[in-house]
């Protein structure tokens, strides 16, 4: 596990599934702003649910969130498209609706940054976010990450289309903290 104060970050494990799916899948608003493909019906059981462990692989990293304090399941953590030549990757966040605005969050990105960039030897981190993610955003300039650009219109959100911006953080700019 990698651990901060409030925070770890471990293996995903099926006993997370029923808990992430529920919070973090069937909040339809909530799930259409947080990715990028189409919500669409799809059970917690028989594998099909995007919080089912899968097995380890070179362009992503999946974490469950731990809240130190109770030991109980928080969220999840993702770095995604990790590019080993340009040695870079996305990362996201989403925490269950009870653990948010407890500080949780920017404690997690500062996590990922860590295994980003001291575990996978990464030298970029990016953060792609819809523009009124004040949270994310606060928890990503937190970390050091500065705003790279804003995407007018990028993201299809519920019958609109919202902006989105890119955040970045270099290695020779992050700060372990």
């Amino acid at each position: 596990m990698i651990q901060g104060e409030l925070t770890g970050l471990r293996a995903r494990h099926t006993d997370d599934v029923p808990v992430l799916h529920a919070a973090l899948y069937e909040d339809v608003a909530t799930r259409s702003r947080a990715d990028t493909r189409p919500w669409r019906p799809v059970g917690a059981s028989g594998g099909h649910s995007p919080f089912e462990p899968s097995p380890p692989s070179d362009d992503v990293a999946v974490f469950s969130v731990v809240d130190l304090a109770s030991g109980e399941l928080a969220g999840e953590a993702v770095l995604w498209s990790i590019d080993v030549h340009n040695r870079s990757a996305h990362l996201g966040i989403s925490l269950l609706p009870g653990s948010r605005g407890r500080g949780l969050g920017a404690e997690v990105v500062r996590l990922l940054c860590r295994y980003g960039f001291s575990v996978r030897g990464l030298h970029r981190l990016q953060v792609d976010t819809l523009a009124d993610n004040a949270a994310m955003i606060r928890a990503a300039t937190g970390a050091g990450f500065t705003l790279d650009g804003t995407l007018r219109g990028a993201a299809w959100v519920c019958g609109e289309f919202l902006d989105e911006v890119v955040l970045g953080l270099l290695v020779q700019d992050w700060r372990d903290a």
